[in-house]
């Protein structure tokens, strides 16, 4: 080639893939969001194929869950969190010029039981609300013309899950241009390996040939490394052969490559470009790296030969007043917040998260179990009539699993096996609950058997046989594993003793325990070869020691990372609270406490609440062992608060990693310095409230101050001060957070009040404060605060432009911000 030409080639492939959009969701073409300027109508018609005349249209833009805009009634499903499903409706008119040969509509997600029409065409169905699927609408195009998009959902069966699901087009929606040769769907696989000081980063790339003639092509990719520096590169012929689809697969030698850590997750470009006669036709830009995973029995897991405990939590897809909806910036803050408090992994419960979800933790270093299903071949109990009691329903998702379930698996890992982040492939959650619905005669055994959970009554000959477990997960396997053979497959187990009765956990590389660490000994000596973690557990110590004093358990993933709505307990209840952070992405005092277990940074905090009976004179500094309640054991619970009655019995705990801790009261010291107690995990004071400054300094071996936490006795309330904020560049959703506080600007937490908030710029999305008791409307512009605070999402009117936010509360001085 002469130079000239090898310059212009050169030219034309920058200005191609300056013309890709890259990370698209399709991973081929080029793809843009089309999520403004749609109409959004609820119907009663379960069965209507087209929306009926008279409709109440509305404008809204995607991502859009219509539940979390209905109101709450204790007549629907506690597992819904009381809000409702229905069937939605929505329409969209769209101009399509003739870009390129072919055109795609790409859903990251409908929930569900969704079907896409195109002026008028009904083009295909997908029941499953998690997965992402995508048509080739390029037949039913009127080209330069108005196109009507209408997308039916049917979420009237509202009780099919466990846990609030969101219903409607809750994820982004992208339109593809592609030529008729192309890359594949998902087409790009990145897959690294180290060997010694070099890293090897495995290519498969798939093309399809609309054409019917074979379309030879050259497959160019291109490894780029952070600093912008090509690292690597492959050129490669591939035949393309008509109406099919070719894959070729290349080796990309990077020395001495940087690897992707939990502290520090490098990453890198891998650019795809195919060349037809010469020019290029489509490109594609995936992010990918270089790591390795290592399981063993005894050793555990290994994150680049670095033997480490995972300390993982488990995530619905919700965000409290968002619903589904999905927005990236206020997941990026969740994960932060989580990673902050020393969690470095995330189980994805029980079903798929957003594309971006996984993006976010590729760049914020947190690795990821993705889980496909919660129930099978059939469905498990939802209750209607609150948690625990009634009468329960049998609506599912099961319904569709022989048909949709392997192509479903296999489209999860299809889309999300390039993310460093995921190291492992669930294929389900607790489908061997005892008897709900599988039965094996082990039900009828004794204590011994070793479960923690109800088992409804023993062994029932009418219900589903167990040893059916062990077919579906040998099938389900084997799917993953045609996809990605560089991770391990796993699920969480509920009934492991009666799953051991099964080919089960055999179809397993590793097995994931839920709440059943009475059980790790006894397994790792009866099954040697068996990678044992656990997959689902309580917030308390002991369940904790059970995977650090176990050298062979890995980790452990606690139910559940931040509060989720749905699966709740009796009304008022708008979800479930066992979250290391409240609805509204706050941390809450058991996401300190798992702080003091899981950061490597020193750190302390200080809780307080009352103990009962009469209060005493605080003559002593400290109460006698004759003037305490001992009856209970210190909270993991406890909120950070100083405002109480003159001399009523409080106990103040703290919850630290370092070694010792002194406590003092208006400067001066309560009691001895005392000892991280091992027992507990909490060190305590038993003491006579007096107002001022209460402070704890976490000591070192020698004595040395590493970590300081002090609460103060507040005033009245008196303003409202901005405590957070986050611009969103990157969806244009601003988060606000707001705080009661004092004259002296301390933050008031033993009041709340109603706060309006006002938006120029912008419109809200919704205010959250994270009580799980208020079942009032989160969706207007008035909410009560919880411990004084809340948050606020808004939607920017445009890109970039200037938005004012403006709290204001009766008698208190107004907060104001301007992004």
């Amino acid at each position: 080639m002469k130079k000239s030409n090898c310059l212009s080639f050169i030219y034309t492939i920058v200005f191609f893939l300056s013309c890709t959009t890259a990370f698209s969701q399709p991973g081929f073409g080029n793809a843009s969001k089309i999520n403004e300027g749609w109409s959004f109508a609820l119907s009663n018609d379960t069965v209507a194929t087209r929306p009926a005349s008279g409709l109440k249209w509305q404008p809204v833009a995607i991502p859009h869950d219509w539940s979390i805009t209905q109101k709450l009634d204790p007549k629907n499903a506690s597992s819904m969190g009381y809000l409702p499903g229905g069937i939605g409706w929505y329409r969209k008119s769209l101009v399509i010029p003739r870009k390129k040969d072919k055109v795609y509509i790409y859903f990251e997600g409908v929930y569900n039981r969704s079907e896409v029409f195109i002026n008028g065409k009904s083009i295909g169905k997908r029941p499953n609300g998690y997965v992402s699927f995508m048509f080739d609408i390029t037949p039913h195009v009127h080209f330069g013309e108005e196109n009507e998009i209408l997308v039916r959902v049917d979420h009237h069966r509202a009780a099919d899950s466990r846990w609030y699901t969101g219903a409607g087009i809750y994820r982004d929606v992208w339109l593809v241009h592609a030529a008729s040769v192309h890359i594949a769907e998902w087409g790009v696989y990145a897959w690294p390996e180290l060997e010694k000081d070099k890293g090897v980063l495995n290519v498969e790339v798939g093309v399809e040939n609309h054409l019917t003639n074979t379309a030879p092509v050259t497959v160019v990719n291109e490894l780029v490394n952070a600093a912008g520096k090509t690292v690597a590169t492959s050129r490669k012929v591939l035949p393309a052969k008509p109406g099919a689809s070719d894959r070729l697969r290349v080796q990309l030698a990077v020395p001495d490559p940087q690897l992707w850590e939990l502290q520090t997750p490098a990453l890198y470009q891998l650019k795809t470009t195919v060349l037809k006669d010469g020019r290029p036709v489509d490109a594609v830009t995936t992010r990918t790296g270089f790591r390795k995973f290592t399981f063993d029995p005894d050793k555990g897991f290994a994150l680049n030969n670095k033997w480490m405990k995972i300390k993982g939590v488990c995530l619905h897809h919700d965000a409290g007043v968002l619903g589904a909806a999905m927005y990236r910036e206020v997941w990026r803050r969740r994960l932060k917040q989580l990673k902050e408090l020393g969690v470095n992994a995330i189980r994805s419960t029980h079903n798929p998260q957003a594309t971006m979800f996984y993006d976010l933790c590729d760049e914020l270093g947190l690795l990821v179990m993705d889980e496909a299903f919660d129930e099978w071949e059939f469905p498990k109990r939802k209750w209607l009539e609150g948690w625990n009691v009634g009468t329960p329903g049998f609506d599912g998702t099961y319904d569709f699993f022989e048909e949709w379930g392997e192509k479903d698996l296999a489209d999860m890992v299809r889309r999300d096996r390039n993310h460093l982040s995921v190291f492992a492939w669930s294929i389900g959650n607790e489908v061997d609950y005892p008897n709900d619905p599988y039965s094996h005669p082990v039900l009828d055994g004794s204590g011994e058997s070793g479960f923690t959970q109800k088992i409804f009554g023993g062994y029932k000959k009418d219900a589903p046989d167990a040893m059916r477990l062990g077919v579906i997960a040998k099938r389900l396997a084997t799917v993953v594993r045609t996809y990605d053979r560089s991770r391990p497959v796993t699920a969480g187990l509920a009934g492991v003793a009666m799953s051991n009765e099964t080919g089960y956990p055999g179809a397993l590389d590793i097995a994931g325990y839920n709440y059943t660490e009475s059980r790790y000994a006894m397994d790792h000596k009866k099954y040697p070869g068996r990678v044992i973690f656990g997959s689902e557990n309580r917030h308390d110590l002991e369940a904790w020691k059970a995977v650090h004093d176990n050298e062979y358990i890995f980790g452990q993933f606690l139910w559940t990372g931040i509060d989720y709505l749905g699966e709740s307990g009796r009304w008022p209840s708008r979800g479930f609270y066992s979250g290391l952070l409240d609805f509204g992405g706050f941390i809450k005092p058991r996401g300190y406490f798992r702080q003091s277990l899981w950061s490597e940074k020193p750190m302390v905090y200080l809780g307080t609440y009352p103990l009962s009976g009469k209060s005493n004179k605080p003559t002593a500094g400290v109460l006698t062992e004759n003037e305490i309640t001992r009856e209970r054991p210190p909270s993991m619970d406890a909120w950070s608060s100083w405002n109480y009655e003159e001399g009523q019995r409080i106990r103040v705990v703290c919850y630290t990693n370092t070694p010792r801790v002194r406590l003092l009261l208006n400067e001066r010291q309560v009691d001895a310095v005392k000892a991280y107690d091992d027992k507990t995990g909490i060190v305590y004071w038993d003491i006579p409230y007096q107002p001022g400054v209460l402070k704890a300094e976490g000591l070192n071996a020698v004595n040395k101050t590493v970590a300081l936490y002090t609460v103060q006795t507040s005033g009245a309330p008196y303003a409202l001060k901005v405590i957070e904020k986050i611009d969103g560049s990157n969806d244009n959703v601003v988060q606000v957070a707001v705080q009661v506080v004092d004259a002296n600007g301390l933050p008031v937490t033993y009041t709340d009040v109603d706060i309006t908030c006002t938006v120029s710029g912008g419109s809200l999305l919704g205010l959250e404060a994270g009580d799980n008791g208020d079942m009032g409307d989160y969706t207007d512009h008035r909410q009560k605060t919880f411990r004084g605070r809340l948050i606020a999402y808004i939607k920017r009117r445009e890109k970039n432009n200037k938005v004012q936010v403006v709290f204001t509360a009766p008698q208190l001085k107004e907060g104001r911000v301007v992004l």
